[in-house]
């Protein structure tokens, strides 16, 4: 017997052909369901189109995203060759070829373990009581940062543990880089056999920015991103802040102009200043106006608004803006290392 499921494929299959001009909108409507990462929905609606025309660039790209975000690696490299070959000059689609090619060598030899949260993909060699361990501190994350910042993703996150040899191939991240989500969280601590307070404080930072980038729809400035990420990781490890001191007297604290974009070109020599100062600051708003200001914040981010814009917006009762928040932590900051 036929599934109502099956019919309504059918169905909506038999309507793209008959009205090809609905294929834009039903592309549209695959584009959004992945960006709202109900994966299975847009791969059907997708393929639906794709199964009623030529292959088109847009639907190559997003159902290759589909795959890629699911952890089916060979397949999203096949749509996005395809891809290329119809658009040869598309950068977008390149990087992202470039990026799935050096992720699959090593992920394609990983055992995988799930939770309800997380399906986490780690190296055949690595202790398997280490992944059960690394779920359990990814679920108590979900509960503790869900309730700072009062949302739960709905969507499982995919967690990836590498060889620190492979992690720099797959990521191509700096030396001084811990671990790294970009839609999922990656940490090389291949042949770890204990989970440690500092391993805990890092997967508690990564996961901090999953939930970061959902409120904020990855228009999150880095210094904000990086300074919740350190809030809650230190709840697990607290390093000691040494390296806000001097700027602190001095005031040669790094511009957070320069800390708003990707952190990958921060200098070794100023990278834990960076990541201090973030803290600190965004300590600062927490402290200060609460953690549900902090989340209208993100939320306005979320809606495109510039970092200026949705300060000022969630912060109005205080009359307070970008500058004013940096020149008032800034000053706070200065006179308790004068103490």
């Amino acid at each position: 017997m036929q599934s109502d499921l099956s019919r309504k494929k059918l169905a909506s299959t038999q309507a793209l052909k008959l009205y090809p001009e609905n294929q834009s909108f039903a592309i549209i409507r695959g584009i959004a369901l992945y960006s709202g990462k109900r994966y299975d929905e847009s791969a059907i609606v997708l393929e639906q189109v794709r199964n009623t025309s030529d292959d088109k660039v847009v639907i190559l790209h997003y159902l290759g995203l589909v795959r890629y975000d699911t952890g089916n690696l060979p397949e999203a490299i096949d749509l996005w060759n395809k891809a290329q070959i119809l658009d040869p000059n598309n950068k977008v689609i390149s990087r992202l070829l470039d990026k799935a090619r050096r992720e699959l060598p090593a992920e394609s030899l990983m055992k995988k373990g799930f939770s309800s949260k997380f399906v986490i993909s780690y190296d055949e060699g690595s202790k398997s009581n280490i992944s059960d361990e690394v779920l359990d501190v990814l679920n108590t994350a979900y509960n503790r940062v869900g309730s700072d910042l009062f949302h739960y993703p709905v969507a499982t996150v995919p967690v990836i543990l590498y060889t620190k040899k492979d992690y720099r191939i797959a990521t191509d991240s700096p030396e001084w880089s811990r671990g790294q989500y970009d839609g999922k969280i990656r940490l090389p601590i291949g042949g770890t056999t204990k989970i440690t307070s500092v391993l805990r404080g890092v997967l508690v930072h990564e996961y901090t920015h999953v939930v970061v980038s959902e409120l904020a729809k990855n228009n999150c400035p880095g210094w904000l991103n990086e300074g919740l990420a350190e809030i809650e990781g230190r709840k697990e490890y607290e390093p000691p802040l040494a390296a806000l001191e001097a700027p602190s007297l001095n005031g040669t604290f790094l511009p957070f102009s320069s800390l708003e974009k990707s952190w990958s070109s921060v200098g070794t020599k100023d990278i834990m200043l960076a990541y201090q100062q973030s803290y600190s600051i965004a300590k600062f708003m927490v402290t200060n106006y609460g953690w549900h200001k902090v989340r209208e914040i993100l939320v306005n981010l979320g809606t495109g608004m510039s970092i200026d814009r949705s300060i000022a917006k969630a912060l109005s009762d205080y009359g307070l803006g970008y500058k004013q928040i940096i020149d008032e932590w800034q000053l706070q900051v200065s006179e308790e290392y004068k103490k």
